[in-house]
């Protein structure tokens, strides 16, 4: 009888194991679904950040923040290397720590990781002791993980996570973490165009306007708060008739003059840049092609009223008067231009081809007719 009980048990307590092995295994399943859930909404997080109408470090700034708060770190620094040298992008350390995080790769602890593409976990082992990076500080940081960031095979920059505790990544699923490395790089990637276009922008001499690479990055977050806006592309198209008739310096000062008169009737939500050479862009925000051609076409008279004249100057020429020669001043003819416009006119869909839209423009400016003075749309 005893022997029946003893093995009654037995098998209770077997399914009891298997049962709680299967629980378990469950557990673990839904667990990882879970995570995994968490990652994809992190990483959803992620892109819709980089899809944002803000600067690249407005965007990276974010993601940090994100990386920050989903995965409780107390210090997650992100640095680029932007052809000329390493970048803080984002980080939520103190400013007087800049010099040193900036310059990590420096560091020898660090160059095997940089090299082999291989994070570097770091840590101290009492309180007396500060991380090998560290300059001065001691409390701040003991504790860290340094990822190299690659794109394509090509190296370009780094992320560390840090801790105030000893240990404090020890435990830490690097799983996890390399998705979210993963995902830096995937941001990165994808803003990069955006960077270069913020990168490369400058401002004209002659007209204080920005140059046309304003237009694809931050002038592009202006208009793009509309669903459409008119963009129009005009072109000054006796330009190089007046370098040749008048003076170089006349022409210039005709650019100047015409990109005063239309800045004085911008409104602020609309974008004005000097694409090339005698070309400029105005993007009417949230305006139909129809709105503003009498606005065009009023502008295009005012402008083609404008007389620039050369001032006078004393030539001194050399004359044969009485069988020698001499030296005589003679006053140069002052001489007048006033610039031409051919105007070109079409709609841009938020979120499309902005660039494909201006060289269509360009095209049609440079292929038309050279007498052509009015305003087209297209």
């Amino acid at each position: 009888m005893v022997i029946v009980v003893f093995a009654i048990l037995v098998i209770v307590i077997v399914v009891l194991i298997v049962y709680n092995l299967y629980i378990q295994k469950k557990i673990d399943s839904f667990n990882n679904l879970n995570e995994r859930i968490n990652n994809l909404a992190i990483l959803q997080e992620f892109m819709k950040v980089a899809g944002e109408e803000e600067t690249v470090d407005d965007k990276l700034n974010k993601i940090n923040d994100i990386i920050i708060e989903k995965y409780n770190i107390k210090y997650s620094t992100i640095v680029v290397f932007d052809g000329a040298e390493y970048v803080i992008k984002a980080s939520n350390v103190d400013k007087i720590h800049n010099e040193t995080l900036a310059n990590l790769h420096t560091e020898e602890i660090f160059q095997d990781s940089v090299s082999t593409a291989t994070p570097k976990y770091i840590t101290i082992e009492n309180d007396n002791e500060k991380l090998p990076y560290q300059k001065v500080e001691m409390g701040r940081a003991k504790s860290a993980m340094f990822f190299p960031l690659y794109i394509d095979n090509i190296y370009i920059g780094y992320w560390i996570i840090e801790s105030g505790r000893m240990h404090a990544f020890d435990d830490l699923d690097t799983t996890i973490i390399e998705v979210v490395k993963d995902n830096i790089i995937s941001v990165l990637s994808t803003v990069s165009y955006q960077s270069a276009m913020e990168s490369i922008v400058r401002t004209d001499k002659f007209t204080g306007l920005y140059s046309a690479e304003y237009l694809y990055g931050i002038g592009k977050r202006t208009f793009d708060r509309y669903p459409t806006s008119a963009v129009c592309m005009f072109k000054i198209i006796n330009i190089e008739d007046i370098n040749e008739r008048v003076s170089r310096q006349t022409g210039n000062d005709i650019i100047t003059e015409v990109s005063n008169i239309v800045k004085q009737k911008m409104s602020s939500q609309y974008v004005f840049v000097r694409y090339m050479g005698p070309k400029f862009v105005i993007v009417f925000s949230g305006v139909d092609e129809a709105s503003c051609g009498e606005f065009l076409k009023t502008l295009k008279q005012e402008i083609e009223e404008l007389e620039i004249i050369e001032e006078e100057e004393e030539v001194e020429k050399i004359k044969i008067i009485n069988g020698k020669k001499m030296r005589v001043k003679e006053k140069h003819e002052a001489k007048t231009a006033s610039p031409k416009l051919n105007i070109v006119v079409s709609t841009y869909y938020k979120s499309t081809g902005l660039e494909q839209l201006t060289a269509k423009l360009e095209d049609y400016l440079d292929t038309t007719d050279k007498s052509e003075s009015q305003v087209n749309y297209i």
